[in-house]
């Protein structure tokens, strides 16, 4: 009981922080903060961030992490936008990224949970390999998919609804929901809970906790196949370095949020809340009028911070 109060006072905490700083930017930049269209950027932009942070929260919870997703992101969308390109069908080329990233993610959980390599060193390794092997297949190439803008499928994923609000947004919001009904409301998140707090005590409980690692996995890449697909439609094109500069962002979203790093513990809510505030920092401090370098210093900051805050809190184990 005493530490559901404490998480509950960690999620109003980080409430208030947004606030916080949704009123500071104001104050240090009205003419920005206190116009609407920025806001509809944000609708745009933090989607991602928070969509690839939701499934890497589940994976954080149960114990593992997964460094390569911006690597499968890159081999996700090249598998998209190459397809689409030779056949002429985007859902063609849907089925083939979310297919690419399910393989990396099943990979990833197989070095993990059936070689036993631990998965912060697993997904390095995959990471450069999924990375360099998209930038082979290109030739270091982008690919142009500008065409698809006026149709039907653009406007399925990230479209304007009502010509303002971003697709996108309404995207993230079904995946928080479904995840945290995962989390919260199945037994499927007992059981990643468990094994993020004692994957022996869960074994010993008759979970098959292999099982449960290897889903995650797969589950993570074929999010970050998703949100590829996503990213090459709203910005007309993929690129060999899709994906890069999200590691940062989505672990820092994560951290904030209040999952913890030692696993069998998390909140999807934070994760949320914690990709927004991720997400209008770097808006805030360059319409504050300041370099746009202090973005990473901050972030980084956020990061080391909330882990070390979060530890003494819940004096979890080490």
């Amino acid at each position: 009981m005493n530490s559901l109060l404490k998480e509950y006072h960690l999620q109003l905490g980080i409430t208030v922080l947004l606030g916080c700083l949704l009123a500071l930017f104001a104050l240090l930049s009205p003419q920005t903060f206190l116009n609407g269209r920025i806001y509809l950027s944000f609708l745009s932009t933090i989607p991602f961030v928070a969509i690839l942070a939701l499934g890497l929260t589940l994976l954080v919870v149960a114990g593992e992490l997964d460094l390569s997703f911006p690597s499968v992101m890159a081999m996700s969308g090249f598998a998209f936008v190459e397809s689409y390109l030779h056949t002429g069908s985007p859902w063609f080329g849907f089925a083939l990224a979310l297919a690419t990233g399910g393989l990396a993610g099943l990979i990833n959980g197989l070095i993990v949970v059936k070689v036993g390599v631990p998965s912060i060193i697993a997904t390095i390794g995959t990471q450069f390999f999924w990375r360099g092997m998209s930038a082979l297949l290109a030739a270091g190439l982008a690919r142009n998919i500008a065409v698809l803008r006026d149709s039907s499928f653009h406007h399925f994923f990230v479209g304007r609804l009502d010509g303002i609000i971003p697709v996108q947004a309404f995207w993230c919001l079904g995946f928080a929901i479904l995840f945290s009904l995962l989390l919260n409301r199945h037994v499927m998140g007992g059981n990643i809970l468990f094994v993020g707090d004692n994957i022996r005590a869960a074994r010993l409980n008759g979970i098959n906790t292999d099982r449960v690692r290897l889903l995650l996995f797969v589950m993570m890449g074929l999010v970050s196949a998703f949100v590829a697909v996503l990213i090459s439609l709203e910005m007309g094109n993929w690129w060999p370095t899709q994906g890069e500069g999200y590691l940062l962002l989505v672990f820092a979203a994560i951290f904030i949020g209040g999952t913890s790093v030692y696993g069998g513990r998390g909140t999807l809510y934070g994760t949320l809340i914690g990709a927004v505030i991720i997400g209008i920092i770097e808006a805030g401090i360059i319409s504050a009028g300041y370099s746009g370098f202090w973005t990473r210093v901050i972030h980084g900051f956020i990061i080391v911070a909330s882990v070390s805050i979060y530890a003494l809190i819940f004096r979890t184990r080490r």
